[in-house]
């Protein structure tokens, strides 16, 4: 049992109280009896998280929906379990979501955890949408440093030439030239021809 689910199950116990139905839902190995607690009406939101979450990391794409819903809670548990059901998922539409989470300034407070994932699935949309991201985290007096941290980090993560402009621009902003520049020593230089 990893980490992020002994979370889980924690957070959903105290939400559930201890009901039958947290029970259930936790023992079951019915794919399908989890699946239907997504759709059928009047499921609180726990339930839904708790199949949805179980489904992911089984692999089972009936979670999808569900999942990127939770990927842009405004609970920060609730995104980080969700995010870690969709890097197992499997599904090929992640990345785009995550991308088009991590980039749309409406929602910019609750970045942190796609921006994140999109670390991890290291997908083609990965680099261009953690760069947009930064790119807009770089304005004075922008108040979402713990996102543009994150873009900063991961950029260094997935190593790629494209970022190294954003790099040196995140160097001007004090709470992240550190961070910076240990991304910028993880990019390979380029050879000269």
């Amino acid at each position: 049992m990893d980490e992020e689910w002994r979370s889980l199950t924690e957070r959903m116990r105290q939400e559930s109280r201890g009901s039958v139905a947290y029970e259930r839902l936790t023992a079951t190995e019915d794919h399908d009896e989890l699946a239907e607690v997504l759709t059928a009406p009047g499921q609180p939101l726990w339930a839904r998280e708790l199949a949805a979450f179980r489904l992911g990391v089984a692999g089972d794409r009936r979670a999808f929906e569900a999942l990127v819903l939770l990927l842009n809670h405004r609970d920060p548990p609730r995104c980080a379990s969700a995010a870690h059901a969709l890097a197992r998922l499997g599904d090929p539409r992640t990345a785009r979501a995550a991308a088009a989470l991590a980039t749309n300034e409406l929602r910019v407070a609750y970045a942190l955890h796609p921006v994140r994932l999109l670390v991890e699935l290291q997908a083609p949309e990965s680099v261009p949408a953690l760069i947009t991201t930064l790119e807009r985290r770089l304005r004075p007096h922008d108040p979402y440093r713990r996102v543009a941290l994150a873009c900063v980090e991961g950029l260094g993560a997935l190593g790629d030439e494209r970022a190294r402009r954003v790099l040196n621009e995140a160097l001007a902003h004090p709470a992240l030239a550190e961070a910076a520049v240990h991304a910028l020593a993880r990019i390979p230089q380029q050879r000269q021809r």
